[in-house]
């Protein structure tokens, strides 16, 4: 398995500095207006500004335990919620709220099409690049260049092990002389 830390696949750093925060994960007035529209408690107006601007940052949705405490707090400082208010969102909402996500991103949510993308650009590469990373690397900007939802990283990596395996090689071997 291919270590994500050695791809550009999109995740949370472990620490995030205050610029971070304010430049990636501040909602506009506009976005808490929407979000406020949307919500029907303070739980899922949190949860669907978590889901908005880490979808904006990483092209793909966390869930909402793999988001930073430190992003859960800045995002509820900044629309003024009460303290300890926790971000909730479970199967219908959490899909009505990715959706609304996508609608208002303008990103499209099509697996098969996105996984697609991703073999076709990693088997026209496999037979020059032979490192996971590069292969998932590639498919990455191959997936955000076409507008489409980033499928995991486990997704990804499963793929590149695939094609590396499928994909004959003519790399020069050395030999003793």
């Amino acid at each position: 398995m291919t270590s994500i830390e050695r791809t550009a696949y999109p995740r949370f750093k472990r620490l995030i500095t205050a610029h971070e925060l304010h430049l990636f994960f501040a909602p506009s007035r506009d976005e808490v207006e929407w979000a406020a529209a949307r919500a029907d408690c303070d739980e899922h107006l949190l949860a669907r500004l978590l889901a908005l601007k880490s979808y904006q940052r990483r092209g793909c949705f966390p869930k909402l335990d793999e988001i930073p405490a430190t992003v859960v707090d800045f995002v509820r400082r900044a629309v003024e919620l009460p303290e300890g208010t926790v971000p909730r969102a479970v199967n219908r909402t959490a899909e009505r709220q990715r959706t609304n996500v996508r609608q208002r991103t303008g990103l499209s949510y099509d697996k098969a099409k996105a996984r697609k993308i991703a073999e076709a650009v990693m088997r026209s590469e496999a037979v020059s690049k032979n490192r996971p990373a590069d292969l998932i690397n590639i498919a990455l900007e191959k997936v955000v260049e076409a507008g489409l939802e980033l499928p995991g990283f486990t997704t990804l990596d499963a793929l590149a092990a695939k094609v590396r395996t499928a994909t004959p090689r003519t790399w020069p071997t050395s030999r003793p002389t």
